[in-house]
């Protein structure tokens, strides 16, 4: 059974007027048929680009999700909004699994949400093929990559899934996937062949900082003093730390939360609902918090302890301003972090490969937070698109004076041009030191002219000058291969005296306050609405979430209590206008809403 027309669906189920930007070229791909992967921003809205033809063609759709917390939350989402959708997971019994897919034998369940581990079963295939699919939709797609952030082995045996269904369209999601993961992405889901969308990656409203790390907690509580009273996370490593930053800030009159794995569901639903409440409320966090949290305003990321790497910072940054409004980014790190992150891929992968890339992975990070110039253009340019300095990063705002550094970049040119445009940076940094390796002394290196010419500066200087020209453009990392640097135009022209470098010492921590009056006009209020009316509407929606046993962003989003408290609705028919309202979540909660509203009048 088809809901009607994609701007009939989009409308009448799910209460939008009109696709976001990149929504509809990727529903119009699969409405035709063709294989589409699909890699936009997180907030962009990536599941309604399957949900929306899944209900057009009508039939059965699958979706492959990776975490049960997340197919629950898009189930109970699209219950809400009138669709039949179902789960068969792991957390339910055998007989509701069972109910469940006589629903879908029966062609009750439009939409089925399933694991890779549970899909990729030749019971399951089989049962599969004879009913019929109408599309197959990956979420979360970068998790099949071994290139990727957060690659898991189950979602492997997907490649097959081509093979099983060679008729029906296949659409992968992502937020984050680098040009090396793209690749290897379209290689095995779709042998090759896929339309490839890549929406923008930049979220302009963010500003972006970076600070040497010396007294991370004193750091944490002195950017908080601009953001008081605001919603925020605060990321670090280990659980020990959550607890220990969450005990710390609520200590020193902060609103504080610790969230991670090690704590009952109950304990995680809980924090969870409050977070979406709280007006003011800070969660401290591992990166097991954050996903599939829809909360419009937070206002801050805090970075106490170094990413992963650059795709886990942006997914985590991403978290931040998803209404649109103002929000900051703050990292702090230091040498400490950058040798721990290295010991842990040392220790997480065998395979000398794929420590290799991880390895690169973790020095364009650090590329990015000693990059000389603009913070966002490094960001971007490593997911390979070119951008104009932003005007919003610590950077951009920072008048300090910039050392000249051609000379030294010159040196350290010629050095990678010497030995080929094909090693890393340790070996350039022995190049330019004079110290000949079994290494260099096999490739002859030890002869050229450039060998020993950066002998007058120190190992440190020159990890630091590398990282800031790979930052800086000069220099690009083969992340996909053994991490080697090559010379880019921009790195070319410097070489040839036709353009100059300056770089950037790591300086230390800045005074907040002349930063905050720096940046003034970014900084603004979030929204006009009336406080008081939007904090009635959010503690209505945490007790109906509750009552459902469902996340509340569920009920309604942030964007569209916000919009309700904007627009004040008087009538049931009014209330279908609010931002995320269609009929059958009209149906079943105007009233509730309009009476909240009306108490406020």
């Amino acid at each position: 059974m088809s809901f009607g027309d994609k701007h009939e669906v989009l409308k009448t189920v799910f209460g939008f007027d009109s696709f976001r930007a990149g929504q509809e070229p990727i529903v119009d791909r699969l409405l035709a048929g063709t294989n589409s992967l699909a890699v936009m921003p997180t907030g962009a809205g990536k599941s309604l680009t399957y949900q929306v033809p899944a209900l057009v063609n009508g039939g059965l759709s699958l979706v492959i999700s990776p975490l049960v917390a997340l197919m629950q939350d898009q189930v109970a989402a699209l219950r809400l909004a009138g669709v039949n959708a179902a789960s068969i997971n792991s957390s339910q019994s055998r007989e509701e699994n069972v109910r469940i897919w006589r629903a879908v034998a029966a062609g009750e369940v439009p939409i089925l949400y399933l694991a890779p581990e549970r899909l990729m079963t030749e019971r399951m295939l089989g049962a599969l093929r004879s009913i019929g699919l109408s599309l197959i939709a990956i979420d979360e797609a970068h998790c099949i990559s071994q290139w990727g952030a957060s690659f898991r082995p189950e979602y492997d045996a997907l490649s097959h899934l081509r093979e099983a269904f060679p008729s029906t369209p296949i659409a992968a999601v992502t937020a984050t996937a680098d040009e090396p993961t793209r690749n290897d992405i379209v290689a095995k889901i779709f042998g090759g062949q896929a339309e490839v969308y890549v929406a923008g990656f930049d979220r302009p409203n963010i500003c972006l900082h970076v600070e040497p790390k010396q007294r991370p907690r004193d750091q944490l509580l002195a950017f908080l003093k601009d953001h008081q009273g605001q919603s925020g996370i605060v990321y670090t490593l280990s659980r020990k730390n959550t607890e220990a930053y969450a005990a710390f800030l609520n200590e020193n009159g902060h609103n504080a939360r610790a969230y991670h794995a090690g704590l009952t569901p109950d304990e995680r639903s809980d924090t969870q609902a409050a977070f979406m409440t709280e007006p003011d409320l800070i969660v401290c966090a591992t990166i097991a918090f954050g996903m599939g949290i829809d909360k419009a305003d937070v206002r801050f990321v805090f970075h106490a302890d170094l990413p992963g790497s650059l795709d886990a910072y942006y997914q985590e940054i991403g978290r931040a301003g998803r209404d649109g409004a103002p929000a900051v980014a703050h990292m702090v790190f230091g040498a400490q972090d950058i040798n721990m992150r290295h010991r842990f891929i040392d220790q997480e992968f065998s395979d000398e490969e794929r420590r290799r890339r991880e390895h690169g992975r973790l020095g364009a990070l650090v590329a990015y937070c000693e990059a000389p110039t603009c913070r966002r253009q490094t960001l971007l340019s490593y997911f390979g698109e070119p951008s104009d300095p932003c005007g919003n990063c610590d950077l951009c705002l920072d008048t300090t004076e910039r050392l000249d550094g051609t000379s030294e970049a010159c040196l350290a040119l010629a050095a990678v041009q010497e030995t080929g445009n094909r090693f890393g940076a340790t070996y350039i940094i022995e190049f330019l030191l004079g110290k000949a390796t079994d290494k260099h002394q096999a490739n002859r290196h030890d002869e050229q002219p450039g060998f020993g010419q950066g002998a007058e500066q120190s190992k440190p200087f020159w990890q630091g000058l590398l990282r800031q020209m790979v930052g800086g453009g000069l220099l690009e990392r083969d992340v996909s291969g053994f991490g080697g640097l090559t010379i880019t135009l921009k790195g070319q022209a410097v070489l040839n005296g036709k353009s100059r470098f300056e770089y950037r010492q790591m300086a230390a921590p800045t005074d907040r306050t002349s930063r905050q009056e720096r940046r003034a006009d970014t900084i603004a209020a979030s929204s006009n609405v009336d406080s008081g009316i939007l904090q009635a509407l959010k503690a209505k929606r945490t007790e109906l979430a509750r009552d459902r046993s469902v996340p509340p962003y569920v009920i309604f989003s942030d964007k569209s209590l916000i919009d309700m408290a904007d627009r004040r609705p008087r009538s049931p028919q009014e209330f279908l206008d609010v931002h995320g309202v269609g009929e059958k979540k009209a149906e079943q909660f105007s009233a509730i809403f309009l009476s909240v509203l009306e108490a406020h009048r």
